[in-house]
This record gives structure tokens, C-alpha cells and sequence, in this order.
């Protein structure tokens, strides 16, 4: 196989085996994505922090891969323009057969009337039944 091909494989996100990265290497990875994307958009750790609303030291730590919170990520990947990665983490909502039938069989099928419906129609029964018989 030619050697760009291969290298094409071997970097397509589908092929990428995320199960042996380590989580310090996960977070690397991370880390790399934001500081790509900040220096393409030609902004300052200090600028996309401070639009962010976090120190600069703690954008350095989320360049390098340490630890920062779940929300600190969030902060920078708004300000980055980068959200849409969220969609990874889209979950369809599927339902279950079992609770698709369950849910058909309790559909209503057919009206019934009232028991105050009931009882309007024996009272206007028994009036129409009166006047007949005037």
C-alpha cells in the first residue's frame, strides 16, 4: 500500500483503536485538539482564557493534558467555536420492543361515555318517556 494511504488509515479517526491511550495520554490528545484550534484561530492562551472566563494557567494545565474539570472544558470549546464535537456524545433515545407493545396496548382504542353521561341519559330517558306517555 502507498505510504500516504497508509498514513490516511492509520490517522481516520474511524481507525483509531482509543481503548489502548491511557487516560494522560487521552487527555494529551485533548489538550492538543484545544491548543490546534486556539493557535488556528490566532488567539493567546490569555485571550481564550480570559473570554472563557478561567486563568491562564488553567488553560495551560488543559493544553497539557492535566486534570481540569468537565465545565473548564466546555468554557473553552464554546469559546473556540468547537461544540459541535459534542455530538460524539449524542444518545438516541431508542425504546424497547417490549415497551413499543406495551405502550400500543394501552392506547385507547375506542371512547366510552362517562358515568355522568350515563346518568344524563337515564334522566332525559325517563323524561322523554314521560312526555310520551302525556
Amino acid at each position: 500500500m502507498h505510504k500516504l494511504s497508509t498514513l490516511a488509515i492509520m490517522t481516520d479517526k474511524s481507525y483509531q483503536n482509543w481503548h489502548s491511550y491511557s487516560d494522560q495520554a487521552l487527555a494529551a490528545h485533548i489538550g492538543a485538539f484545544i491548543k490546534h484550534h486556539r493557535l488556528q484561530q490566532n488567539k493567546t492562551q490569555q485571550a481564550l482564557a480570559c473570554a472563557a472566563g478561567l486563568s491562564r494557567s488553567t488553560l495551560s494545565l488543559l493544553e497539557r493534558g492535566e486534570t481540569v474539570t468537565v465545565s473548564t472544558l466546555i468554557q473553552v470549546l464554546r469559546v473556540l467555536e468547537q461544540l459541535p464535537i459534542m455530538e460524539a456524545f449524542h444518545v438516541p433515545m431508542l425504546i424497547s420492543p417490549l415497551a413499543l407493545a406495551n405502550a400500543e396496548r394501552a392506547k385507547r382504542k375506542r371512547t366510552r361515555s362517562s358515568k355522568t353521561n350515563d346518568a344524563k341519559d337515564a334522566n332525559w330517558q325517563t323524561m322523554k318517556s314521560a312526555l310520551v306517555k302525556i
